[in-house]
């Protein structure tokens, strides 16, 4: 693309060389003279003045002499736009591999796409556009929505609802039995797990993350939600909309997850917890069983607690081996003096 077609897509304003062809995006300090990068803030102008991109996007207002520029209101946001352009990865062959195993009732869109070795049982639907890679399994009753994309691998067992435009990476599991069991009688007897999962528009899961079906009612990811890699997702959980939730996260049985929630790597929430809007949870934070996290907040450590006064102890803690030594020199003036 021209450089003036890209500031046309964006809606920026471009100064230079408009007539540059961009064949890519790349970064900052990477970027050569047929691809773009971005300039996100002021302190970032030093790199972007020695840089050889052919384009950068920069903030509305900022001037880089010598160089071809497109000013833009976000230009992180716009350099997603423009790799969308530059970068759309070829669409598929629409139709069934031979080798794939489709259901006689299974309802499949003319255009979406079937991969080797998938499975689809009975009275799955599949959306317009959607692609299942090689090894997806949809067990009966599935229904995936329209410009879905299912990696290798992906299984979701009978019953689950994934919405429009989900992407789930390889590995993901969808649907799986919840982790609940009575015990009684000297041993584990499993809890019915004959609940739902539902998976709502525009959301991502990272490979090898799992959602578990809800025992009696329903787990549900909110619209736009982004779930990270090796993330575990109880049953009967509830997660709200444009969520960001990072790997190794565990969120047991029963929670509630508001809306514009972030978790950070390797959090732990117990069961029935409810998380309220807009929470920020550090990394490996643990969050105990039945807490109510009000909207807001910023939380970290185990058990959580107020970031304000995590950093407080964390600074005590730090001063700890200081003390011991103060302490150790006290205790021998009182021994010598005690001789």
């Amino acid at each position: 693309m021209k450089v003036s077609e890209i500031a046309e897509l964006l809606r920026g304003i471009p100064a230079g060389d408009a007539g540059r062809e961009i064949y890519g995006v790349a970064a900052l300090e990477a970027a050569g003279p047929e691809e773009l990068a971005y300039v996100e803030s002021p302190r970032a102008l030093e790199a972007a003045a020695a840089s050889r991109a052919g384009c950068l996007l920069v903030p509305e207002g900022v001037s880089l002499p010598g160089h071809t520029t497109i000013a833009v209101s976000y230009p992180k946001l716009a350099l997603v736009r423009a790799a969308e352009a530059l970068h759309s990865p070829p669409a598929p062959a629409a139709g069934i591999h031979p080798a794939a195993v489709v259901a006689p009732d299974a309802q499949l869109a003319a255009d979406c796409s079937v991969g080797p070795n998938v499975v689809i049982e009975g009275g799955v639907t599949v959306g317009a556009g959607t692609r299942l890679a090689p090894g997806v399994f949809l067990g009966a009753g599935v229904r995936v929505g329209a410009q879905c994309v299912l990696h290798p691998r992906v299984t979701v067992y009978p019953g689950a609802q994934i919405g429009d435009r989900v992407i789930l990476h390889a590995g993901v599991v969808v649907g799986s039995d919840g982790f609940g069991y009575v015990f009684a009688e000297g041993r584990q007897v499993k809890f019915p797990q004959l609940g739902k999962i539902v998976i709502e528009d525009d959301v991502e899961i990272g490979s090898n993350t799992a959602l578990d079906r809800g025992s009696l009612g329903s787990t549900v990811i909110g619209q736009g939600t982004k779930i990270d890699n090796l993330v575990q997702i109880a049953h009967n959980v509830k997660i709200g909309r444009h969520c960001i939730i990072v790997s190794q996260t565990g969120i047991s049985g029963s929670t509630e997850v508001g809306d514009y929630v972030v978790m950070a790597g390797q959090v732990g929430i117990g069961d029935h917890v409810r998380i309220e809007d807009r929470v920020v949870i550090g990394g490996q934070a643990g969050v105990l069983p039945g807490k109510i996290v009000r909207s807001g907040s910023i939380i970290w450590g185990t058990p959580s607690r107020p970031m304000s006064e995590f950093k407080k102890t964390i600074a005590r803690m730090a001063r700890l081996d200081a003390l011991a030594e103060k302490v150790k020199a006290l205790a021998k003036q009182m021994d010598e003096r005690a001789d």
